[in-house]
């Protein structure tokens, strides 16, 4: 009950309702919002470089012998979820509007969390180190895959494909700092180590300012006339009626594979997740920044969604490993 507490209660949620107010009251517009770009910019960066730098080759390599639940974990991320993002687009306008399908399919090419995957493994009782090599091989995967994907099953800047722009930005902010970081890591390890408590809220910071940033772009583009109260519930529902799809069919696809319990428990946790952290730099480098708020707005919800499902099912796994009653 405390974890899902603490999932319902997320003080990250509250800091990115409140940017998403501060936004709607005081966009950034003009000189500020060029300033305000350029640091974003800066950020996304500074959080891909410490992305790397926390990447460890000894953790994946004690974890890459079990490819046949990687693959798993992997098709379930850069498969099952875009299809099904695909299949939401085919739903009528009435149902679900094509401003919101098009989030929903964003979110569903964006490769698998680290931290809470692997978290909620642990707490399942789960296999841990497997999880680290599935989350951590999707997270850096998606840094090639994902705009590839959206490249191909979007239309980014208005057109087909990838602009050289585009591609350009990836390599600068998202691919080069990746690189760097990791290279560093001999060098930096101990220090992103010892103060990793400290480093999350540079990421936390980086996604903020990219919120605030996209969310004020999207406010003076007139984004609450386009966003009605009926939308947030579809997303919403869209959100969870997507989680228990591929929820249901990790689960018997893991059984079907001869999975394990604990392998069962990676496939299910680490193939149903969307990265927040790298959803929304991804968006500011991929997409037109007036259109950054709205693509990023199903993102946000489904993220809560997840975190609030999956610690109240990894907390009752773990209940039922010990023999309590849940």
């Amino acid at each position: 009950m405390k974890r899902f507490l603490e999932a319902v209660i997320d003080p990250f949620l509250l800091a990115l309702l409140a940017t998403v107010g501060l936004a709607a009251l005081f966009p950034a517009q003009g000189q500020v919002a060029g300033i305000v770009d350029i640091v974003a910019d800066i950020a996304i960066a500074l959080l891909f470089f410490f992305h790397g730098a926390k990447l460890s080759r000894e953790a994946i390599l004690a974890g890459m012998g079990h490819w046949r639940l990687h693959l798993s974990v992997l098709a379930s991320t850069f498969v099952l979820f875009p299809l099904l993002g695909l299949a939401a687009g085919l739903l009528p306008a009435s149902i679900l509007p094509t401003v919101i399908a098009t989030g929903i399919l964003y979110l569903c090419l964006l490769p698998s969390t680290v931290q809470s995957s692997i978290a909620f493994v642990s707490i399942a009782g789960g296999n841990v180190p497997a999880a680290i090599c599935s989350a951590s091989a999707s997270n850096l995967l998606g840094i090639f895959i994902t705009p590839l994907l959206v490249g191909l099953l979007m239309k980014a800047g208005g057109q087909a494909g990838i602009s050289l722009a585009a591609l350009e930005a990836i390599i600068l902010q998202l691919l080069v700092p990746f690189i760097a970081g990791h290279l560093a890591r001999p060098l930096i390890g101990r220090f992103v180590q010892k103060y990793r408590n400290s480093i999350s809220y540079t990421d936390r910071g980086s996604i903020l300012l990219v919120v605030y940033s996209a969310f004020s772009a999207a406010v003076v583009e007139g984004l609450w006339h386009k966003v009605a109260a009926s939308d947030l519930i579809a997303i919403a529902v869209a959100s969870i009626v997507l989680l228990a799809l591929v929820m249901g069919i990790t689960a018997l696809a893991g059984r079907w594979f001869g999975f394990n319990r604990a392998d069962r428990i990676v496939l299910l946790f680490c193939g149903s997740k969307k990265s927040l952290v790298s959803g929304v730099p991804m968006a500011s480098v991929l997409f037109p920044v007036a259109q950054v708020g709205l693509i990023i707005l199903p993102l946000m919800l489904f993220h809560q969604i997840q975190l609030i499902i999956c610690t109240w099912l990894a907390a009752r796994w773990r209940q039922e490993m010990n023999g309590t009653e849940p």
